[in-house]
C-alpha cells in the first residue's frame, strides 16, 4: 500500500492564516506588515532570479519562460507580481481559505496562475520541479523546518534557485516582530508568531546546505520608523530576513 506524502504542515499554524484569509489583499488589515514590506522583498527576489539566469529585468517580461513556485502564497501578493514579469506560477498553500481568496483575486486581475491548495511533499511526490522556489515567511510555522528546506530543494531542477525569507531569533526580532506587530501597533493578531519558532541565518544557511544548496547571498529587510518604510541591508540581519541558495548540477533527483 503506497504511503501518503510526509507532511511538514502544522495544523493549528494553518489555522491562524486561514481565520486572516478574507483580509489578504486589504493594505490597511491584518496583512499590513506584509504589504509594506512587499516591494522590498520583491526587488531582492526579482534581481535574484535575473542574476542567477541571466535576464534583463528592464524588459517587459524578464523572466519568460520560468517555472516558480510560491510555496505558501497566501493570497497571491508574491505570486501576481511574478507572473507579471511573465514568469509561469504556481502558488500553494495549505489553506484552502487562502487558496480561494488568491484565485478570484487573479482572475479579477487577469492573471493565469495555478493556485493549489496543497503542500509541498504533495508536490514533490506528484513529479514537480520548478526552476524558482520561494518559501516567504513560512519556515518558522512548519512543523520541521529542516525537512521542509529539504523538499523545497527536491523541487528544484539542477541549477534552480530557492529564496527564503523568515525572522531571526533574537532579541531585536522579539520587540519588532511581536511586541511592535502584535502587541503595540496591533497589525497581527497576538500569537501569530511564535519567537522561539524564529530562525537564526547560521541555522537556515545549514538547513540549505544539509539539503544539497549553495547559499549565493543573503539580506536583511529593514524597517525605518522615521520613514515609515523598508529597505534591504547587507548587514543588518538582526529582525527579518532572506537568503538565496542554488541548486547545484550534480543533485540527483532523491535529493
Amino acid at each position: 500500500m503506497t504511503q501518503p506524502p510526509r507532511s511538514s504542515i502544522d495544523d493549528a499554524e494553518v489555522a491562524k492564516f486561514q481565520a486572516m484569509a478574507a483580509e489578504w489583499w486589504d493594505p490597511a488589515g491584518k496583512f499590513r506588515p506584509l504589504h509594506m514590506l512587499n516591494p522590498v522583498r520583491l526587488d531582492y527576489i526579482a534581481a535574484q532570479i535575473a542574476a542567477e539566469f541571466g535576464r534583463d529585468r528592464r524588459s517587459l517580461r524578464p523572466f519568460e519562460g520560468l517555472r516558480l513556485l510560491d510555496i505558501g502564497c497566501g493570497g497571491g501578493l508574491v505570486a501576481e507580481p511574478m507572473a507579471r514579469l511573465g514568469a509561469g506560477v504556481t502558488g500553494a498553500d495549505a489553506a484552502e481559505g487562502n487558496i480561494a481568496v488568491a484565485r478570484i483575486h487573479a482572475a479579477q486581475s487577469g492573471l493565469d496562475i495555478d493556485y493549489r491548495a496543497t503542500t509541498a511533499e504533495a508536490l514533490l511526490a506528484g513529479g514537480e520541479r520548478f526552476d524558482v522556489v520561494l518559501a516567504l515567511e513560512i519556515v518558522e510555522h512548519v512543523a520541521d523546518p529542516a525537512d521542509f528546506i529539504a523538499t523545497c530543494a527536491r523541487l528544484l531542477r539542477p541549477g534552480g534557485l530557492l529564496v527564503a525569507s523568515t525572522l531571526n531569533r533574537t532579541p531585536q526580532s522579539f520587540a519588532a516582530a511581536i511586541l511592535g506587530a502584535e502587541w503595540v501597533m496591533r497589525w497581527l493578531p497576538r500569537g501569530t508568531h511564535d519567537w522561539r519558532r524564529f530562525i537564526r541565518p547560521d541555522e537556515l544557511a545549514a538547513m540549505l546546505q544539509a539539503a544539497g544548496l549553495g547559499v549565493v547571498d543573503s539580506a536583511g529587510m529593514v524597517f525605518n520608523p522615521l520613514a515609515w518604510g523598508w529597505s534591504l541591508s547587507a548587514r543588518d540581519l538582526s529582525v527579518n530576513y532572506l537568503m538565496t541558495a542554488v541548486r547545484g548540477p550534480g543533485m540527483g533527483a532523491a535529493g
